[in-house]
């Protein structure tokens, strides 16, 4: 069983780096090198993937103006199964199928895993890594049920209706597939120009199974400044491990 991880990390972050006034052009850092417990972000997960015994290979996709930066944040940090980088696209699809490019043929899975997301444990990827291999399935997702009620939204200001929370998740990464059928997927979207919000949407529409299984409340993705501010919390909570 090889399991090959891709980490898009091509984004601006321009959510985050509005509310904190880290414009890139002002030489200010992206949402990725953002500084968590004095790490950037992307280095602490990496650093959870390099320890997942499971996956053999880590491919992050960044700007080509990143690869030194990331390189040399590699190598001081010792993260082993970074061994190439691919070049991110203008959205978050086109960076994954450049990394799937680069996956080594007999991949069993893939996992794909936000850059932004640190707080994923060993036992949670290895876990989805597990669950996926139960027979039957294409792909695995972890989910949370929505805390709040959700509304549907009408024209302007109306709402539509409510939807019943009981049916809905909130789905996280990694989310992790077979590698034949994520290539397929990938190959019939772009060949079609169709750009989805998730990896599992391409294996849906491609008629793959996909499973979803119980999430990790503290697998915050992070987005906006406020995001930073709960990570530091979750950060603190953990006592800095990870």
């Amino acid at each position: 069983m090889e399991v090959v991880a891709i980490v898009p990390a091509a984004g601006l972050g321009k959510r985050f780096s509005s509310g904190m006034e880290q414009d890139a052009k002002k030489g200010k850092k992206k949402k990725t090198f953002f500084e968590l417990g004095g790490r950037p972000v992307i280095i602490r997960t990496l650093e959870v993937l390099d320890r997942v015994a499971g996956i053999k290979e880590v491919i992050p996709a960044v700007r080509e103006e990143d690869f030194g930066p990331l390189e040399a944040l590699l190598e001081e940090g010792g993260i082993r199964k970074v061994r190439r980088l691919a070049l991110g696209g203008k959205e978050r699809q086109d960076s994954v199928w450049s990394a799937l490019g680069l996956v080594p043929p007999g991949t069993s899975a893939v996992a794909i895993h936000d850059a932004v997301r640190p707080f994923a444990t060993e036992q949670f990827i290895s876990g989805l890594i597990a669950a996926l291999f139960e027979p039957g399935w294409d792909g695995v997702v972890p989910g949370l049920m929505p805390k709040d009620t959700i509304k549907q939204r009408g024209e302007g200001e109306a709402i539509k209706g409510t939807l019943d929370r009981s049916g809905l998740v909130a789905v996280q990464t990694p989310q992790i597939f077979l590698y034949e059928v994520l290539l397929r997927a990938y190959g019939e979207a772009m060949a079609r120009g169709h750009y989805w919000t998730d990896d599992s949407a391409l294996v849906e529409a491609a008629g793959g199974r996909v499973r979803v299984v119980p999430g990790l409340p503290e697998n915050i993705k992070i987005t906006t400044p406020e995001d930073g501010l709960i990570a530091g919390a979750i950060f603190k909570h953990r006592g800095g491990a990870f």
